[in-house]
């Protein structure tokens, strides 16, 4: 990695990130005011970004709608225009498209991207993505579960941070071949590693930077603190 690349990496990760924004006690996640609530604590963001019918891409983390809000039906099957008219449930906001939420953030927070994907046509949402990043300035990365995200980011826009999401949780042993493959396809800068898993000698072997999700309690903070470089965290209600 470049000396150049390396600064900006470490930018990226010198503050604790809140998953989907600071978010609980009446706000909800990757909500504007979860965004803004982080900020206002001097943190970094962390939040989900996925697809709408035709590739555009929105902050929402569920594939269903049912949960953060009092519609049905999936988030690939919306327009642009009907996933912004949806209230997040209990409250006056709406779906944020990735453009509105990169406006409000304005560099004053570091920010990971985590791109939700199950369509094979992931390279839809990425393009999307980078788009809206061409005009955005701060510490930023882009993560996801999907090595191919990491690939094609690593392909088309080297200069690009970018990270592989992991978790071990309930995977048998053969999953470890796949983690190897997954870190080599993906081309990552840096992991985002699921907490319950470790200490990981996968993780430690890896020699990447490693943001550690979702901390909650003081016991995995002290986890953190000893095997990763950065938390993904959530404040207990």
């Amino acid at each position: 990695m470049s000396p150049l690349r390396q600064t900006r990496l470490d930018a990226l990760f010198a503050k604790p990130f809140a998953h989907r924004g600071l978010h609980g006690r009446g706000i909800l996640e990757n909500s504007r005011a979860a965004f803004r609530a982080a900020i206002q604590a001097g943190h970094g963001i962390e939040l989900d970004v996925q697809a709408t019918e035709i590739g555009e891409a929105i902050v929402f983390h569920d594939y269903a709608l049912d949960r953060l809000t009092d519609e049905q039906g999936c988030v690939a099957d919306l327009s642009i225009e009907q996933a912004r008219a949806i209230r997040l449930r209990s409250s006056e906001e709406t779906i944020p498209t990735l453009e509105e939420v990169l406006h409000l953030i304005d560099g004053r927070a570091p920010l990971l991207i985590e791109v939700k994907t199950k369509s094979p046509a992931y390279y839809q949402l990425c393009h999307w993505i980078e788009g809206c990043l061409q005009q955005y300035s701060g510490p930023v990365g882009v993560m996801s579960f999907n090595p191919r995200v990491g690939a094609w980011f690593a392909r088309h826009y080297p200069e690009r941070l970018r990270g592989l999401v992991v978790t071990e949780e309930g995977i048998p042993r053969r999953g470890r071949l796949k983690r190897r493959l997954s870190l080599w396809w993906s081309r990552a800068d840096f992991l985002a590693y699921d907490i319950r898993d470790l200490p990981s000698a996968f993780a430690a072997a890896s020699g990447l930077k490693i943001g550690t999700w979702t901390v909650r309690t003081e016991a995995q903070r002290a986890t953190a603190a000893q095997h990763a470089d950065q938390i993904i965290y959530e404040v207990q209600p």
